[in-house]
C-alpha cells in the first residue's frame, strides 16, 4: 500500500500531513501473521500455498481534524485511494459510519473527504468511519469494507475553571511562615496529552504577601510571620489559574478563598486600672453580690477566659470572688456580716489569670494581672440583736399559770443604744422590758407535747426596725395519768380448760412518757370475796397472765365473766386505774398447735350472711310453714266425716279407777334423764356450792 496525500498551502495543514506521514501505518505484514484467506490454503506440513491473484488493497491512513474551524469551505480532512482505481472513474468510493452524510463527506470519484461542520473535541474526541470501493459499471465491490478512524484536534479553546466558590479557609494567628492554609484545584477541559492546552499554573492575583501558592498543587500557605488576629482577621486572596502552563496567550479562571485568622491566647488580662474603690452598707446580706469587677483580654472563647482571685488574707476571710462565664466578671459578695463599729474599710487584692495558657506563647509574659480594690462599710441603723440565735427552753405540765419559763435579750448594736421592746404571742406572756416568758394557761403535755413561739423586738425610736428568734419550749412530763390495760381483743375461756392453765396475757399502757410509765404492777380487785374461777399472776416485766382456777366452763349455763384488774404505775407519785375485763367462753377445737375459739353465734356472720338476709330467710321459711298449714287445713275440712253409732262408741270406752301418785311421788320417774348430760355433770360437780334464789333468771354473774 500506499499514502496520498493532498499538499497544503497553510502551513498547519502543511503540519498536519507531516503527522499523516509520520503515523502512516503499513498494511504489508509478514506472511507468518497473515491469516488463512480464501486464497490460501495450508498444506499437511504447515506451510501455507499462496494462490496468486490480481493483488489489490487500499490506499488510507488515519485522519486528523481541527475542531472549531471557521472558514466559509468545507474543511479537508484527507483522501482514500484504492489500488484498482486507474483514474479512468471506474471506481466509486462510499463512506459510512458516525457522521457520515452529514458531518463528512466524500467525493465518490476521487475519495477525498472533507468535514462540512465545525468540529468540538470536547464533546467528540473521534469518528469511526467505513469506507468501500465499488466498480461503477458492474456495482461490485473492489475491495472489502475498511474501518478508518478521524480523529478531532485539540486547540486551546477551554479555559481553567474552579469548582463554584468563593470558598472559606481559616489558620491560627501567628503561624509560622509555610503554614498550609487550604487547596485550590481547577479543571481544564482541553487535551491533557496533547501540548500545553490543559497545563494549569497557579498564582495569587490578590493577597499577598499574606500568603502564597504552589504554582503547580495549588497550597496556599502563609508568606507572612505573626500575622495578629486582633489586628487584621479577615483577608480575601484571589487565585488565577492559567493555561499553556502560564505562557502569554493562554486561558485562565480565578476565584477567590476567604481566609480567617483565629485565636490563640496571644494576650494576658489587663485590668482597666490598678485601684478600685467600693461602698458596702453593713447591712449587706451574707451570701449575696456586693460589686464586681473585670479585667479586659482581647482574645476570645476560651482563651478569654479568667478566673478571679482574692490573694490577701485580710480579703479572703471577708469577701469571696467568683467569675461569670457570660461577662467574665468577677463577682464579688460577702461570706462573713460586716460591723461598721468593729471595722470600716477593708482591702482586697484581686488577682485574675487565664485559665488557657499555651507553652509556646510564654514569652509573651505572665497571662495574669493584679489590682487593688478597697471596700468602705457603710454605717446603717440595724434592726436588735438577739443574744442567741435559737432558744429552748422548758416548763413542767401543769404549772401554775404565771410560771416564769425563760428570758430572751436583745440589744441595739448602733452607737445610739436605743431601747429595745420584745412581743411574744397569745400563748406565753413576755416582759416588754426585762424579756422574761410566763405561762398564760396551764399546759397538757399529753396534748401538746412541744410548743413554738416567736419573739419579736424593736426599736422604740424607730419601730419599723425589727428582729424575730425562734423559742422552742417543751413541756416535761408529770405522772398525772392513771394507767389501763391495753384490751385490743376479747378474752376467750376454752370450754376444756383446765385449772393453772394460762387464758390470755395481758399489758397496759400509760398516756404519761416513759420515765413515768416504764413500770407496771397488776393484782385482782380487792375487798371482794376470791374469785373462784379466775386468778392472776403478774410476771413482772409490764405483763400479767389470766389462769383459770378450775377445769370445765359451760357456755350453757354461764356464758360471760366480768375480771376487775387493777394496774399500778411506778412513778412518783403512783397512780393506779382499775379495768374490767369481760371473759367469753366458746368451746374450742385444736387446730395443730395453735388454739383457735368458734363463736357460734357468728357462723351465719362467718358464711357471709348479713342480719337483713338473715331476716329476709326466716320470713320466707314463717311463709312457707303458713301455706303448709293452711293446705292441710283445707284437706281436713274436705273430708266427710265417719258415721258412728252412740253403741259402738260406748262399746270401745273402757273405764278404770286407779288414781296416780301426784306431786309427791319422785320415785316413778327419774326426771334427771331428760336433761342435759352437760348440766347433769355440772350439777353435779358444783354441789358443794349452795345456789342463790333467782339463778334460773340470770344470764351473767359478776365476781
Amino acid at each position: 500500500m500506499r499514502t496520498s496525500t493532498t499538499f497544503c498551502l497553510c502551513p498547519v495543514l502543511v503540519w498536519l500531513c507531516f503527522l499523516q506521514k509520520c503515523y502512516g501505518v503499513s498494511h504489508h505484514v509478514p506472511t507468518s501473521k497473515v491469516p488463512i484467506t480464501k486464497n490460501q490454503t495450508k498444506l499437511a506440513n504447515g506451510e501455507t500455498e499462496v494462490h496468486h491473484r490480481p493483488k489489490r488493497g487500499w490506499i488510507w491512513n488515519q485522519f486528523f481534524v481541527l475542531e472549531e474551524h471557521i472558514g466559509p469551505d468545507a474543511q479537508y480532512v484527507g483522501k482514500l485511494h484504492s489500488n484498482s482505481d486507474k483514474g479512468d472513474g471506474s471506481v466509486r468510493y462510499i463512506l459510512s459510519g458516525e457522521g457520515a452524510g452529514s458531518i463528512f463527506i466524500i467525493n465518490e470519484v476521487t475519495g477525498d473527504i472533507h468535514a462540512t461542520e465545525s468540529l468540538d473535541r470536547e464533546r467528540k474526541a473521534h469518528y469511526v468511519l467505513h469506507a468501500q470501493a465499488f466498480d461503477r459499471n458492474t456495482e461490485k465491490p473492489l475491495e472489502p469494507k475498511s474501518e478508518f478512524i478521524i480523529k478531532v484536534q485539540d486547540i486551546n479553546d477551554n479555559a481553567p475553571k474552579f469548582p463554584d466558590g468563593p470558598f472559606v479557609a481559616a489558620v491560627p494567628e501567628m503561624s509560622q511562615v509555610g503554614t498550609s492554609v487550604y487547596q485550590v484545584t481547577a479543571s481544564d477541559a482541553d487535551d491533557p496529552t496533547y501540548g500545553n492546552s490543559a497545563r494549569v499554573v497557579y498564582s495569587i492575583l490578590q493577597g499577598q504577601p499574606y500568603f502564597s501558592i504552589d504554582p503547580k498543587t495549588g497550597v496556599i500557605r502563609t508568606a507572612l510571620a505573626n500575622m495578629d488576629r486582633e489586628a487584621r482577621e479577615h483577608y480575601a486572596v484571589v487565585i488565577q489559574a492559567k493555561d499553556m502552563a502560564g505562557s502569554v496567550g493562554g486561558l485562565s479562571g480565578s476565584t477567590t478563598i476567604n481566609i480567617t485568622l483565629t485565636d490563640v491566647n496571644d494576650n494576658p488580662p489587663k485590668f482597666p486600672q490598678k485601684n478600685y474603690q467600693l461602698y458596702v452598707p453593713e447591712s449587706a446580706q451574707v451570701g449575696k453580690p456586693v460589686g464586681k469587677i473585670k479585667a479586659n483580654d482581647e482574645d476570645l472563647g476560651v482563651n478569654a477566659a479568667i478566673k478571679y482571685s482574692i490573694i490577701n488574707s485580710e480579703g479572703a476571710a471577708m469577701f469571696s470572688i467568683a467569675t461569670d462565664r457570660d461577662t467574665r466578671e468577677g463577682i464579688i459578695s460577702l461570706k462573713k456580716p460586716l460591723n461598721y463599729e468593729r471595722k470600716k474599710t477593708y482591702t482586697l487584692h484581686i488577682e485574675g489569670v487565664n485559665t488557657h495558657v499555651e507553652p509556646r506563647f510564654s514569652y509573651l509574659g505572665p497571662f495574669k494581672d493584679t489590682a487593688t480594690l478597697k471596700i468602705t462599710v457603710g454605717d446603717v441603723d440595724e434592726p436588735p440583736v438577739f443574744s442567741m440565735d435559737y432558744y429552748i427552753m422548758d416548763v413542767y405540765e401543769n404549772a401554775h399559770i404565771g410560771t416564769e419559763v425563760g428570758a430572751v435579750t436583745a440589744r441595739d448594736p448602733d452607737s445610739k443604744n436605743s431601747p429595745v421592746s420584745e412581743h411574744g404571742d397569745k400563748y406565753f406572756n413576755i416582759d416588754m422590758d426585762s424579756g422574761v416568758i410566763k405561762t398564760t394557761q396551764s399546759l397538757d403535755r399529753e396534748d401538746m407535747p412541744w410548743h413554738n413561739i416567736t419573739v419579736m423586738a424593736s426599736e422604740v425610736d424607730n419601730p419599723s426596725l425589727l428582729s424575730h428568734v425562734r423559742v422552742t419550749l417543751q413541756v416535761l412530763d408529770v405522772n398525772d395519768n392513771p394507767p389501763e390495760i391495753k384490751t385490743d381483743e376479747e378474752v376467750v375461756v376454752c370450754e376444756s380448760s383446765r385449772p393453772g392453765q394460762v387464758i390470755q396475757t395481758i399489758a397496759a399502757v400509760d398516756k404519761d412518757d416513759f420515765a413515768n410509765g416504764q413500770r407496771f404492777s397488776f393484782s385482782l380487785l380487792s375487798g371482794i370475796p376470791v374469785n373462784p374461777n379466775f386468778t392472776l399472776k403478774d410476771n413482772e416485766d409490764n405483763t400479767a397472765s389470766i389462769i383459770a382456777r378450775r377445769r370445765r366452763f359451760s357456755r350453757l349455763v354461764q356464758e360471760l365473766y366480768e375480771l376487775p384488774i387493777v394496774v399500778w404505775d411506778g412513778g412518783e407519785p403512783a397512780l393506779s386505774g382499775t379495768s374490767t375485763l369481760t371473759l367469753q367462753v366458746c368451746p374450742c377445737q385444736w387446730n395443730g398447735r395453735v388454739q383457735t375459739c368458734q363463736d357460734e353465734r357468728g357462723l351465719l356472720s362467718s358464711a357471709g350472711l348479713s342480719t337483713g338476709a338473715l331476716i329476709a330467710i326466716l320470713l320466707c321459711i314463717v311463709i312457707l310453714l303458713v301455706i303448709v298449714v293452711l293446705f292441710i287445713t283445707l284437706r281436713r275440712s274436705k273430708k266427710e266425716p265417719l258415721i258412728i253409732s252412740e253403741e259402738d262408741v260406748r262399746e270401745n270406752v273402757v273405764t278404770y279407777d286407779d288414781e296416780g301418785g301426784g306431786e309427791e311421788d319422785t320415785e316413778a320417774f327419774d326426771i334427771i334423764a331428760l336433761r342435759n348430760p352437760a348440766a347433769a355433770e355440772e350439777l353435779k360437780f358444783r354441789r358443794d356450792v349452795r345456789p342463790e334464789a333467782g339463778w334460773e333468771d340470770q344470764d351473767m354473774r359478776l365476781f
